[in-house]
């Protein structure tokens, strides 16, 4: 037996190899993928999952930025949410109301875009391009170039409606008007979406269109019963997109009305902007965060449910 390799010693009859250590250059290996997504990891500690760990924590308290102090104070600022805040179910309607209209609207109108630009046809290229531009515009600019074309007077919008007859509408100074402005608005970056249901309606077979085409299938029944079923995916990640940024509005508002007329544009960001770096409350305002958190995990959280009776997968 001591002729034997070490690693052929044996025991009992079994052979047992002899545990080697792992060369210096491997064990180094190991650990180079951490270095290479330190960067990225430093930034998530620093500006998300720490500054989220702390909302959580100063939502129970009075803190005060100025001055640096921070009172324990438990549930009194979701209590004070719920019953004290006089703004604050404006500022819940009116963002629901945004979600309810501007997320389905957006939807629709980006997948009619797509749809229309997935065509052959002359310029493909350059059209696309067109339509994708504004969302890459800077939100600030687009914002005050919507204020030009909501003016009351001079306006873009007002002087075509003109053509047709229309009296002017106060888009901008009226409450029965400024959230429906804020809404065509956001069509203005539907750009985004197109280019992911582009990306879907590229993916899908072209076979399935040809064997509809030699079954008479018109295009309303090969839409319905071929594009819209294989497209449930991609409309269901620009869903959970859409709902995401709706319930976050705050440029639009900000800008262009400060959340008038009569509080009909204050959102509920708005309002968390104003209550944290106005009046000073920033432990109230990490309540604002953290309940506007918690609903948009559970609304999240409930489409990602539904997905498995209307999304389907190929």
């Amino acid at each position: 037996m001591s002729g034997l390799p070490v690693t052929d010693r044996t025991y009992s009859g079994a052979a047992i190899a002899a545990p080697t250590r792992t060369p210096l250059t491997w064990r180094i290996r190991k650990y180079l993928g951490f270095v290479f997504i330190s960067p990225w990891l430093i930034a998530f500690l620093a500006f998300d999952l720490i500054p989220t760990a702390s909302a959580f924590w100063y939502s129970f308290t009075d803190w005060n930025v100025i001055s640096g102090s921070s009172n324990w104070v438990g549930t009194a600022n979701y209590r004070e949410m719920i019953e004290g805040d006089r703004l604050f179910w404006p500022s819940v309607r009116n963002t629901l109301y945004y979600v309810g209209v501007s997320v389905p609207l957006g939807i629709v109108a980006g997948f009619f875009l797509a749809l229309l630009l997935n065509t052959k046809i002359r310029f493909q290229g350059a059209y696309r391009t067109l339509f994708y531009l504004p969302a890459v515009v800077p939100t600030v600019a687009a914002t005050l170039l919507w204020i030009w074309v909501f003016d009351t007077r001079n306006g873009l919008l007002n002087r075509a409606l003109g053509v047709v007859g229309v009296d002017p509408i106060r888009w901008l100074t009226s409450p029965d008007y400024s959230k429906q402005a804020l809404i065509i608005m956001s069509l203005w970056s539907i750009g985004g979406s197109m280019v992911i249901y582009l990306a879907g309606l590229q993916s899908i077979p072209e076979d399935l269109y040809e064997a509809a085409d030699v079954d008479g299938a018109s295009w309303l029944s090969k839409t319905f019963r071929i594009t819209i079923p294989l497209m449930t995916p991609t409309i269901f990640f620009n869903l959970l997109l859409g709902i995401i940024g709706s319930f976050q509005v705050f440029n639009a508002a900000f800008i262009m009305t400060g959340g008038g007329p009569v509080n009909s544009t204050r959102f509920y960001m708005l309002h968390l902007y104003e209550t944290a770096f106005q009046d000073s409350r920033m432990g109230y305002a990490c309540a604002m965060a953290v309940a506007l958190f918690m609903v948009v995990l559970a609304v999240t959280l409930f489409v990602n449910w539904s997905s498995k009776r209307w999304v389907f997968y190929s």
